[in-house]
């Protein structure tokens, strides 16, 4: 199908979808993940054919592993289905009632955003967390993933469309564009005739590509230059799992941690034993003089080093003489994702989390909790990093617009 036929089935299916019940979508979604279990076999295979071009094609350590799929990874898919078909609905929620003086009864009410579009890179399971949160919430979805996955994107969204025509619904709710060009990326970027909201999830090249061509409403979801403040009052036994953990649990993700900040008083105490652990998890150190003194095997962190998402198994190390100091470091080359701090002080905890200028800000726990499912939300379509509507994991509420009820007796404005 053409990309224009895609937009136009897209936005002729908005009203269909939108007069579904709760308990319609909630049944559907539930066979959704019954289904994918049911052709977790399948799945694989094309997923396989995937890994093995990106493999002949030279794709990172990382973007294989994003890009791979296993029956625990497909489970968790599943019961992120489960998830979101648990969660309220949040379509038609009277979020604010008011009464005016003239007697004008005015109702604040949730409502479907539209049509979405997601343009995302080598991640397959986005292709089940964007259908799940976008039906359940109202919206027609247009997926166009990258060329990396298109065959297990190709039989995902085959699945799932089975059920949906299976259930006498439209298939059209779920579309994947499978030209994988630029130049279809690009015009779909332009399509702001049919779609309503265009959400970018990928590396940063994309996001930025989506951001400045795009004629449509974007949602940032940022790239994750994550990072951990160790405190001069850090209990060391307690700080080094958690970096170990933000760091190496899974490389590839954009809740990763990338760069550690170190108070010089507990610089000699911790990074013996911090670089001794990262050593066994094959972590490659990049630090400045103060932390080479201590690490010789370290190499030379450049300015560089301090704003990059390696997505490997490489960290950044930089050396403070205070909090403030580590504050001003950090909001300065974070990317607005999640950062954390490890301390045992409350006044320190309590002044990072007001002035860390992140969408999570943590305190004794690893960024790697940033996600709609550790969230409680089922999925998530993304971590937006901007400041609109939508921050953090954004969930079903944050694919709701609002728009006003209001009832009248008759009043006419004077």
């Amino acid at each position: 199908m053409e990309l224009l036929e895609i937009c136009r089935h897209a936005s002729d299916a908005k009203l269909p979808l939108q007069r579904l019940s709760p308990q319609q979508k909630t049944e559907i979604l539930k066979d959704c993940a019954a289904s994918l279990m049911d052709h977790q076999s399948e799945i694989l295979q094309a997923n396989n054919a995937d890994l093995e071009r990106g493999k002949k094609n030279g794709l990172s350590e990382g973007l294989l592993d994003r890009l791979s799929l296993t029956e625990k990874r497909i489970a968790d898919m599943s019961e992120g289905l489960l998830q979101v078909a648990g969660l309220n609905d949040p379509v038609g929620e009277i979020v604010e009632t008011f009464t005016r003086p003239n007697g004008l009864l005015i109702e604040k009410c949730r409502v479907p955003i539209g049509v979405i579009g997601i343009i995302y890179e080598a991640r397959p399971n986005v292709t089940v967390d964007a259908f799940a949160l976008c039906f359940k919430s109202g919206n027609v979805v247009i997926l166009k993933g990258g060329s990396d996955a298109i065959c297990s994107n190709q039989k995902i969204v085959e699945i799932l469309q089975h059920i949906l025509t299976e259930k006498k619904l439209s298939s059209d709710f779920l579309q994947l564009i499978t030209d994988t060009d630029r130049e279809t990326t690009q015009a779909f970027m332009k399509m702001n005739q049919y779609v309503d909201l265009l959400i970018p999830r990928g590396g940063a090249g994309l996001i930025r590509s989506v951001v400045e061509n795009s004629t449509i409403p974007v949602i940032e979801t940022g790239t994750g230059n994550c990072h951990v403040y160790i405190d001069d009052s850090a209990d060391i036994e307690k700080a080094i799992p958690i970096i170990i953990n933000a760091k190496t649990q899974r490389i590839s993700v954009c809740n990763a941690c990338e760069s550690l900040v170190i108070h010089k008083d507990i610089r000699e105490r911790i990074l013996p034993a911090l670089a001794k652990a990262l050593r066994e998890n094959h972590v490659e150190m990049r630090g400045d003089e103060k932390v080479r003194e201590l690490i010789p095997d370290s190499l030379a962190a450049t300015e560089d080093d301090y704003g990059k998402e390696y997505l490997d198994y490489i960290i950044s190390m930089k050396t403070v003489d205070s909090l403030d100091e580590a504050i001003a470091h950090i909001n300065k080359y974070n990317t607005g994702h999640s950062d954390a701090i490890i301390t045992e002080n409350e006044e320190h905890a309590e002044q990072f989390l007001k002035e860390v200028d992140s969408a999570c800000v943590y305190v004794n726990a690893s960024t790697r909790f940033t996600d709609g499912f550790e969230f409680g939300f089922g999925a998530e379509i993304g971590i937006s990093t901007q400041k609109m509507h939508a921050r953090g994991p954004m969930g079903l509420k944050e694919l709701t617009s609002y728009k006003y009820l209001i009832h009248g007796k008759g009043q006419i404005r004077e």
